[in-house]
Order: C-alpha cells, then structure tokens, then sequence
C-alpha cells in the first residue's frame, strides 16, 4: 500500500542561499558541499506519483527539473508574496503546453492578490477558494490567518487524515492565542525560523526564530517539529541545541505522514 510523504523540495527563506553577494561561511559552503544550499520554502505531499504542492515560488521549475518531474496538477498557496508566487506564471505556461488546466487553491483573499499580479493566469488555471475547507489527496484541509509580522498577513494549514494530523506554517511570527490554536494536538509542525537569533528591531521583523519558536512549542507542544524557510543565518553544520523533537529540513528531506514516523526519514 502506497504511504503519504511530505518532501522539503526548498526550505530558505525569501531570497534563498547563498545569497549572491555574500561570502559568509554559510553561503561559501551552500556554493560547495551545499548542505547550506537553500531554494524557496516549497513542500510536496506525495503518495505514489500522485502529488500536491505547497506554494509555488520562484525556483519552481528548477525544483521540478531537479527532480525530473515534468507536470503538477494542483498547488495550494500559503500567502502572495513572491517567494511563495513567483512560479505561478511558469506552472500556468507548463499547463498550456501540456494540456492540463491546473488547479490553484488559496483564500480568498490570496486568490485576489494572485489576480492583481498576474490576471492572466486563469487562462489555464482554475483559482479556487480553500474557505470552507477542502480534500486534497485524501487529506481535510483547513486554513487561517497568521500574523507575518512587518510583512502583513499569511495563512497556515493543518491537514488531517486517518489519525494523523500535521500544520504547514512557514511564514508567522508572535501569533495570538486565537491563532495557535488550531496548532494544538498536532503529530507534526512545520514551521518557518528564518534565523537562530534574530537581531533586528522586533517591528521590523517577520518570522520567528528559533529562540522564539522554542517558546512557542513549549505551548503547544507538537510530537515533533521541522523547521524550514531558514536564512544564511543559519549553519545545518552547526546548529544550537533544539528541543527535544526538533530538527531543521534538509532540501530532500522526505517524512512519512503516519504515528509510526519519527526517525523514518531520509535527506536526499
């Protein structure tokens, strides 16, 4: 029987790594080994070779070259900021020239913003709104609204299935009482920690930490966590000490989505 996977195809944050007028030791080793090499935050849930993505930014086609994937059908979008969008014009063009009218799942709001942007690309795309929820891949879909600090809003997703629940939050930071609720309970949070320690002006900011989300998942203690959409800032080589439960996505990264998970997993 064919198992539900979830694989990390990026885990950086808005502007990747290395950036490419850097020459910090993070950024010098993503341009050799490449441990550090970081495309946009980008998820698949796979079973087989049926698949959905999770946003679709600007690196989408060498993501898709880069695993010899040539057709996606269906992509559900957290936020419309260009690092979670900047695909969208080049998977509408895969879709005209191989005859599938993909599907685009966003709320509704991230649906207009997508509209504003690039209002061609319903000529092979159907924009579909998440608001009540939804099934995709056999798992019940639903989405809210998270703070994303100085960069306005996102949404998350908490995807339950069987027995198994998991929330896709890559964007958020100081999220209220309301907005961590539905975090709860959950076998697996994937969660954005854009540095170690982030030492700009808390109002100028956008994404948590990995101090601050420490503080977070003591409250809402998930079975396990994987943080992603991480900065040059932050070193897989040399990482601080994690919570129990908690590592730090490799691009390749691949977890089964079942209770029987956690040490099931491989970086390829």
């Amino acid at each position: 029987m064919k198992e539900d996977r979830l694989v990390f195809w990026g885990t950086g944050d808005a502007m990747g790594v290395p950036r490419v007028y850097c020459e910090c030791p993070v950024c010098e080793e993503a341009r050799t080994e490449g441990v550090n090499r970081r495309m946009r935050s980008m998820v698949a849930v796979e079973n087989g070779e049926e698949r959905f993505l999770i946003d679709c930014g600007p690196d989408w086609r060498m993501q898709m070259e880069q695993r010899g994937i040539r057709t996606v059908e269906r992509i559900l979008v957290t936020h419309p900021h260009f690092d979670h969008i900047g695909g969208l014009p080049e998977w509408a063009d895969q879709c005209r020239w191989t005859g599938i009218r993909g599907e685009l799942y966003a709320p509704s709001e991230v649906l207009e913003a997508i509209r504003e942007r690039y209002p061609w690309l319903e000529r092979n795309l159907e924009l579909r709104e998440t608001e009540p929820g939804l099934v995709l891949g056999g798992w019940n879909i639903a989405g809210w609204r998270v703070n994303h600090g100085k960069n306005g809003y996102s949404y998350a997703y908490r995807l339950e299935k069987q027995n198994f629940a998991w929330v896709y939050c890559p964007d958020s930071i100081g999220l209220s009482a309301a907005e961590i609720e539905p975090m709860r309970r959950a076998d697996l949070l994937v969660l954005g920690t854009s540095f170690v320690y982030e030492e700009a002006e808390y109002s100028t900011r956008s994404v948590y930490d990995m101090r601050e989300a420490a503080e977070l998942l003591d409250e809402i203690r998930p079975v396990r966590t994987i943080y992603t959409h991480m900065s040059h800032d932050v070193d897989l080589n040399r990482l601080p000490e994690l919570p129990r439960g908690v590592s730090a996505a490799r691009t390749g990264l691949e977890v089964r989505l079942r209770q029987e998970n956690p040490a099931d997993e491989a970086s390829i």
